[in-house]
């Protein structure tokens, strides 16, 4: 990895116009999420467009991706046109309100790897603030997008801190999403958890939850956490 480009098996992510980076979270969520075997999907705030090119990969899906920020957008669009799914990436440079206005499309699966600082001191740029902040796109916002986009039997997942998980748990629970699969994630053991990846979708019926520890001794990676991303990672 550099400063400028992030090398996976199976494609390269440049990153030297985005204000957010290639980061754990992403991998993650991309890594962990359902996906269908075939349908549409859609990337909210697709930053790089490492979580839309993971999906292409896991899957026969058609993927949409959406960045409001122009310099994301480029590079994503770099990215994703790179990449040997490039015929099944659309990329499109709009705010999902927008997008929710002018799309009669219903997704299968819908990832976000959203903005959750609400009070906290802004970034120095205008980008890493858009990137990092919920100005531009609060929770209530992406819930009220995924719910109109989402179908019937469709699922969205998404990585949260603690604490933003269960205010968004409440709300989607308010808009008749339902917490189906929770994975709590630990950066070694002992530790509290780090970050929640959560998926959601219409029927309340079902749930399960586990705990991923990402290193089981100091600077080695657990079992877990090299079998969720081994698709991905070089050297797992």
């Amino acid at each position: 990895m550099s400063g400028q480009s992030f090398v996976f098996k199976q494609f390269i992510v440049k990153q030297n116009k985005c204000a957010m980076k290639v980061g754990t979270d992403a991998v993650l969520l991309g890594a962990w999420a359902d996906m269908p075997s075939k349908g549409f999907a859609l990337d909210i705030g697709t930053g790089t467009g490492i979580i839309a090119m993971m999906v292409a990969q896991r899957s026969s899906a058609i993927v949409d991706a959406i960045e409001i920020d122009i310099d994301a957008y480029i590079q994503a669009l770099e990215n994703c046109s790179n990449c040997k799914w490039k015929d099944r990436i659309n990329v499109h440079h709009l705010p999902l309100q927008q997008y929710t206005a002018g799309s009669d499309r219903k997704y299968d699966t819908i990832v976000s790897n959203p903005p959750y600082f609400s009070n906290s001191l802004q970034a120095s740029s205008e980008s890493r603030t858009k990137a990092r902040h919920t100005c531009t796109l609060k929770f209530e916002e992406l819930l009220n997008g995924v719910v109109t986009l989402l179908k019937n039997t469709g699922t969205f997942a998404t990585i949260l801190p603690p604490k933003e998980s269960e205010d968004l748990v409440d709300l989607a629970k308010e808009k008749g999403l339902y917490l189906t699969r929770m994975t709590r994630v630990q950066t070694c053991v002992g530790k509290a958890p780090k970050r929640m990846l959560m998926q959601f979708g219409f029927n309340p019926a079902s749930f399960s939850e586990n705990t991923l520890i990402i290193e089981s001794e100091p600077r080695s990676y657990s079992h877990s956490y090299k079998e969720l991303t081994r698709d991905f990672y070089l050297g797992f």
